[in-house]
């Protein structure tokens, strides 16, 4: 018979170094592809530059199929809310395999700024040529003769490039006189104002005049202009629910909040559970947005913000038996967690998303214990009963040191802790432990748990987008990536069932994709 001990340990050698020099385990492409579509933000972060990311994906995308590539750019955009990366994956496709481009395209190209990420990343040529090719522009005018005018409107937001870049491009050939002219007004040229649909004729009628209702566009085209303060109370009172959030301070700065009307207003959006819902909200944008608000801020809408981040993390799954949560607060996680853009990088930072994500598994699993780390546990004492904002910043308020993903398993070993779901949310990046003959430090801690409690699951939750890993898949391991409620989702399914050693690319491999192309 095989000896069982030699063949399992090849298995657990380490085979390569992370971006931080420890010692680590490669992904295989599928993995890493889905690992860096969840995570991935092509902005520098702490360990790696935008290019060397984007080239990362260019490289694994050569080593995987064209079908692979397209659920995994469908999973991106549908749960995990990502725009550059689904874009990219597309334009990978649209330059090696056309025809999935297109019947896949509608999924992806949901709404004119995925349209607009997808003209850049072709045009970039980073996927291949320049040029968009007679399939891919037909598809993007498609979508340009069949969008309403509120929907092009909102595509008509922002640059490099603009909605009138991709117009001028691809040279749409509308039937529709409202659809002729309103191009026409876009691209500058002269068109028949009785033509304009009427939101766009609303719009010039506004602005030559500044009386009456504000006209029903996106408030971007309506803060561009000089607006008054009944103005910017319509702004409050009209807006979409990801618009006011993101209007908060500028609407504190134009004396909104003076009126106890409108700050009822506001704090009642913001804390609607249906507009939260269909705005697809990512729980670190509820952080991002509390982060922003300054002392003047009503607390009304503090609170608001708050009861929002409670509804929008309510499908964290209840986890039965012993919960260990090990959030990583060393030094590197003090990085933003988008990475770092010039003049727009974010306030939040991975150790903030690390601490939110963990706070609200607390909140809906009050036995759990939560075990915060950089080279050593830290000491920290959290109430189930405390909002999850406030928990989220007593872990954050750790921030420092070096990074070692063994510590807390360590830690549970010496204590001699029952364990039955260990959830790990980290950059990954663990240099600062040593690895014990070939296994890594923390593979060789968990085998130790394992010992002792032989159902237990580890789920290691990488928020940054790197390609190691410190524990391989197997079936009581998971690595997945993103911080989306998705993560909850695939944190359930996991500690509930029985899963093979690839259960993310297996998740993703299950994306449906439209019986016919676009």
């Amino acid at each position: 018979m095989a000896n069982f001990n030699i063949f399992s340990s090849a298995k657990n050698k380490t085979d390569t170094r992370n971006e931080a020099g420890g010692r680590a385990y490669a992904l295989s492409p599928e993995q890493q592809l889905a690992q860096l579509a969840a995570t991935g933000c092509f902005n520098d972060t702490f360990y790696a530059s935008a290019e060397t990311q984007l080239e990362k994906i260019l490289n694994i995308a050569q080593k995987i199929e064209p079908l692979f590539i397209a659920k995994t750019a469908i999973y991106a955009r549908e749960r995990g809310y990502m725009k550059d990366m689904p874009a990219l994956l597309l334009a990978i496709l649209a330059e090696h395999d056309v025809a999935l481009c297109a019947q896949i395209f509608n999924q992806v190209i949901d709404n004119g700024k995925m349209l607009r990420n997808f003209a850049q990343m072709v045009r970039s040529g980073v996927t291949g040529r320049k040029s968009f090719g007679t399939r891919p522009k037909k598809l993007m005018q498609q979508w340009l003769l069949s969008a309403n005018e509120k929907q092009l409107l909102q595509a008509a937001i922002g640059n490099k490039p603009s909605l009138a870049d991709v117009v001028k491009m691809v040279h749409p050939k509308p039937r529709e006189a409202w659809r002729a002219a309103w191009f026409a007004w876009l691209i500058g040229k002269p068109y028949e104002y009785s033509a304009l649909p009427p939101l766009t004729r609303a719009f010039e009628d506004y602005k030559s005049g500044r009386r009456g209702e504000l006209p029903d566009v996106p408030f971007q085209m309506l803060t561009a202009l000089e607006l008054d303060s009944a103005a910017w109370a319509q702004i409050a009172r009209n807006g979409s629910w990801q618009q006011v959030r993101q209007s908060l301070n500028t609407f504190a700065r134009h004396g909104l909040f003076n009126d106890e009307g409108i700050v009822r207003h506001v704090a009642a959006k913001l804390a609607d559970k249906n507009a939260i819902a269909k705005a697809r909200v990512m729980p670190y944008q509820l952080l991002t947005a509390y982060q922003a608000t300054g002392d003047a801020m009503p607390h009304a809408i503090r609170e608001a913000l708050q009861d929002a981040m409670e509804i929008a993390v309510q499908n964290v799954p209840r986890l039965a038996g012993h919960i260990v949560v090990c959030p990583d607060v060393s030094g590197s996680m003090n990085s933003p967690v988008s990475g770092f853009r010039q003049g727009a990088t974010t306030a939040t930072r991975c150790v903030d998303v690390a601490a939110l994500l963990s706070a609200a598994v607390l909140r809906h699993n009050p036995q759990a214990h939560v075990l915060p780390f950089e080279m050593q546990v830290a000491k920290i004492r959290l109430n189930p009963r405390d909002s999850i904002m406030t928990n989220a910043q007593k872990m954050a308020e750790l921030c420092g040191g070096g990074t070692a993903c063994s510590a807390p398993l360590a830690w549970l070993n010496r204590e001699k802790a029952p364990v039955d779901l260990l959830l790990m949310i980290s950059d990954n990046e663990s240099w600062a432990d040593v690895a014990r003959g070939d296994k890594s430090a923390m593979l060789a801690e968990w085998d130790k748990i394992k010992q002792r409690n032989p159902q237990a699951k580890l789920v290691c939750l990488d928020i940054q987008p790197y390609a190691t890993v410190q524990a391989r898949n197997r079936h009581d391991i998971l690595n997945i990536g993103g911080f989306s409620d998705q993560v909850f989702h695939l944190l359930g399914a996991f500690a509930a069932q029985n899963h093979s050693a690839d259960f993310w690319v297996d998740t993703i491999n299950q994306i449906r994709i439209a019986e016919k192309a676009a």
